[in-house]
């Protein structure tokens, strides 16, 4: 019967949902990065939200969407790291075999007509070469490599600058205030995002996520102050 107890709710909209995600490849590793905010709707529902994971030593994830569909994949993504690493001689998952897994697990949900609204980021090195790797999944299990990601707002107003600052040998350094930039953009220009952020590398040595910061901003634009009457002086 319809709403009784065998009944099946399908999520139909994503609810409380985080904003973009960047990353970036670079020659000796991955820069993620990504703000704290959840937001239901309008509302600011929570500041203080890492949307940035550590999977392994050699790979990090980032997600943009609903917060709750995260976490089960999260929940789902850990098992699945603790049975490889147990049953597979101590080795484990590489960034391209999460890549994977992930791409589907989002596609088996989309058939299933019940997606799990996200968008997923995966960067990690590959512990034989060195070489960093870098992905993306989306609702769907569309999914792809590339030297620069963005999701969200960010694929309007990051990627443009991504793709100016890549070069072939930018390092994990030049890389992060790349990113940097990049978040304090959005911060200016996208409504559901905030100034507090988190930075994901992953190298050779390892990953590592820092812990929430406040990015230095300025509002002393002329055209900030000004808005739009810095053209049209009328009382409209």
């Amino acid at each position: 019967m319809f709403g009784g107890q065998d009944s099946k709710q399908h999520t139909v909209q994503p609810y409380v949902t985080g904003t973009s995600v960047i990353g970036l490849k670079c020659a000796d590793g991955v820069v993620l990065g990504a703000d704290t905010l959840v937001s239901y709707g309008s509302l600011a529902k929570n500041r203080k939200t890492s949307r940035l994971m550590t999977v392994s030593n050699h790979c990090s994830l980032g997600f943009s969407g609903e917060y709750s569909d995260f976490q089960e994949i999260k929940s789902t993504l850990e098992e699945l790291m603790i049975s490889e690493y147990c049953m597979a001689d101590n080795i484990p998952m590489q960034p391209r075999a999460i890549h994977q897994y992930l791409a589907r697990v989002m596609y088996e949900a989309r058939n299933k007509q019940d997606p799990l609204y996200n968008q997923l980021v995966i960067g990690g090195v590959l512990p034989a070469t060195g070489e960093g790797y870098l992905g993306l999944v989306d609702l769907l299990g569309t999914n792809y490599e590339s030297e620069m990601i963005a999701t969200g707002y960010g694929t309007y107003i990051a990627l443009p600058l991504l793709r100016k600052a890549y070069r072939p040998d930018i390092t994990v350094a030049e890389g992060r205030k790349v990113i940097e930039d990049c978040l304090r953009v959005l911060y200016y220009r996208d409504a559901r995002s905030i100034d507090t952020v988190q930075i994901s590398t992953v190298t050779k040595e390892g990953a590592e996520t820092t812990e929430p910061f406040k990015l230095e901003t300025s509002w002393d634009f002329k055209k900030f102050k000004a808005g739009s009457r810095l053209i049209d002086e009328s009382t409209w």
